[in-house]
């Protein structure tokens, strides 16, 4: 129970007057968390710098894909949407969670909606499907399924998840930046892809594309605070330079050129413009339940594996349970309404919330100081235009490598296990699709089981999930059954 006051002893051994808390200590518990003002600022700030990148590079994920109709969205509005909607759901995270927990876009979960949803129907409509995910969530957090699911997934193909989203974003990366070529004609040559335009890295920009990676990568071994930001920020002033000093061209759909204006008013085109049931008619309903389930998975099993790391790191665990995790799973749910909603994506819980908690950040008041920073970024959205894809894109490389270290915890000794994860992380950036890598990977699991004569393992639910995806699979010819 929160003590309202707290007795000091003045010398002799006779207590004091009553010392009264302060509304912050109210508000957030600073004292019982053993904190202080100053550590939650500095952790809210640390915890800023390290995934400020979010706001460069979701403009550079959602822009490298057009909807059904051919439209692309704008780089100014995706970033006003990105921070907007990063600013409102951290600081919520804090006021209600009283968690050091920031909210932004989630990588990973972006690219469904970018190369996966977006292709088969509107924009609208694909944000749309987002806030049903967001529905749902807050849905399952209330009710109890969420832990449910959670359980019925083994933990093997939870992790082979991630480890197939890491591989799919640094491909994506790699592809952005130009390093890596898709072959004008795949089936006349002997590999699908290759090594720059014609095989060797040549020209400026895959040089600010090689700088920027491999100064991430040290300052990420040297575990340098923003070490994301800054290695954009120095590929970015490089590629500026270049540009502006030099006239080197070959950017691609970002030119590094010099805004008009440092600051501007937030651009918030994107905001509101969804369509909640329109993906059913344009991608078909069951291509829609899938892409819905599929942002659901994401989601939520981020979110629950960042909640629990980070809660352990401040110390805020007790019996391996976490303060108000009703409240906080609330929150993440509605943080991919809000995504929706602003057109910026889902927002999930972010790893590098873990930095802010290395500098001492144990309440939500460090998430309020974060949010607020996220809200400050809405001036300087031109900023924002100047990033060319070779200064962003070695952070989605790094961070994708990070994600495919969670291969040391699977099981590869297991034949239950070796086939399907293997499948779920390499279908994912294969194909270029998490459903199909999440999907495949689920059928496989539940046949070995089934097979193995352990079909209890499996369970009703993953064989219902399983069937799920084996139907999305051959959609085509069960559509022609019923032409």
């Amino acid at each position: 129970m929160t003590q309202v006051e707290i007795q000091e002893p003045e010398l002799g051994g006779v207590p004091g007057p009553p010392q009264r808390r302060s509304l912050l200590d109210k508000l957030f518990e600073l004292r019982a968390r053993q904190t202080t003002i100053g550590r939650e600022v500095r952790g809210g700030v640390t915890t800023f710098v390290a995934m400020a990148y979010i706001v460069l590079l979701n403009p550079l994920i959602l822009g490298a894909s057009a909807d059904i109709t051919g439209a692309r969205l704008s780089a100014a509005q995706v970033t006003t949407a990105t921070a907007l909607a990063a600013a409102v759901m951290t600081v919520l995270m804090g006021l209600v969670g009283n968690a050091p927990l920031a909210l932004a876009a989630g990588l990973g979960i972006n690219g469904i909606v970018a190369f996966q949803m977006a292709p088969s129907m509107t924009w609208p409509q694909a944000f749309g499907l987002v806030v049903l995910e967001g529905v749902c969530i807050v849905l399952m957090a209330v009710s109890g399924v969420r832990e449910r699911i959670m359980n019925a997934i083994p933990r093997p193909l939870k992790m082979a998840i991630t480890v197939g989203i890491g591989l799919y974003i640094a491909l994506v990366g790699l592809v952005s930046a130009g390093f890596v070529t898709r072959m004008p004609d795949s089936a006349q040559t002997t590999v699908p892809v290759r090594l720059g335009a014609g095989g060797h890295l040549h020209g400026w920009p895959i040089a600010v594309f090689c700088f920027g990676l491999l100064l991430m990568v040290v300052l990420v071994a040297r575990k340098v605070p923003g070490a994301v930001l800054i290695s954009i920020g120095v590929a970015t002033v490089l590629a500026v330079v270049l540009h502006e000093g030099f006239g080197v061209g070959g950017w691609g759909l970002t030119t590094p050129a010099l805004p008009d204006h440092v600051v501007a008013a937030p651009d918030f085109g994107l905001f509101g413009h969804i369509d909640l049931f329109g993906g059913f008619a344009s991608a078909g309903a069951l291509a829609a339940t899938v892409f819905l389930f599929t942002l659901v998975l994401s989601g939520f099993f981020d979110a629950m594996g960042t909640i629990t790391s980070v809660s352990d790191e401040a110390g805020l665990s007790k019996n391996g349970k976490v303060p108000r995790m009703g409240r906080i799973l609330l929150v993440d749910g509605a943080g991919a309404i809000a995504g929706g909603v602003t057109g910026s994506s889902p927002n999930t819980v972010f790893l590098e919330s873990a930095a802010g908690v290395g500098e001492g950040a144990r309440t939500g008041l460090a998430s309020v100081v974060t949010g607020l920073l996220f809200a400050g970024t809405l001036l300087f959205t031109p900023l924002a235009g100047v990033v060319p894809a070779q200064a962003a894109a070695p952070a989605l490389v790094v961070i994708g490598g990070m994600m495919v270290a969670q291969c040391r915890h699977i099981p590869w000794h297991d034949p239950d296990y070796t086939i399907p994860v293997f499948l779920t992380a390499a279908l994912i950036p294969f194909t270029y699709s998490i459903t199909n890598g999440v999907g495949a990977g689920l059928i496989a699991f539940v046949l070995i089981k089934l097979g193995r004569g352990k079909w209890r393992e499996a369970g009703w639910l993953l064989s219902l999930l399983a069937l799920v995806f084996a139907v999305y699979f051959a959609i085509d010819g069960v559509e022609a059954l019923f032409r």
